[in-house]
């Protein structure tokens, strides 16, 4: 399988299953924003991993939880908008994507090394 291949279905479901947050997500998982950062799939396209980040989400792992109780739903949604591009409808598993947490996490700690007092010497 060339990795172009594979890129380009990861991206087929990312833009979906984005937009399948976008219109469907309010109903199921009320007005939280969620985005889809990343698709990996394995080499037969047989099952996709895919890392979500929120957007002013207290308990994204919750969130996570309960999308994961949707799988059967949000795969069949999947599966009736690119069936006629795929010969067979991945697998999917919901990950949470921490790399916004980590992020913030890096910046607080530069801000606290910016705002501790110059020495002497450094002065």
């Amino acid at each position: 399988m060339d990795s172009k291949r594979l890129a380009k279905f990861a991206r087929l479901i990312q833009k979906e299953m984005a937009d399948i947050f976008l219109r469907d997500g309010s109903r199921l998982f009320g007005n939280q924003f969620i985005g889809v950062s990343q698709v990996r799939v394995s080499p037969d396209l047989g099952y996709a991993k895919i890392y979500l980040s929120f957007l002013n989400d207290k308990e994204p792992l919750k969130t996570v939880d309960v999308i994961r109780l949707h799988n059967k739903e949000l795969r069949t949604i999947l599966a009736s908008r690119i069936k006629n591009q795929v010969r067979k409808i991945p697998e999917i598993e919901f990950f949470y994507d921490d790399t916004m947490d980590y992020v913030e996490k890096m910046d607080k700690i530069f801000e606290e090394i910016n705002k501790q007092p110059k020495s002497k010497e450094e002065e």
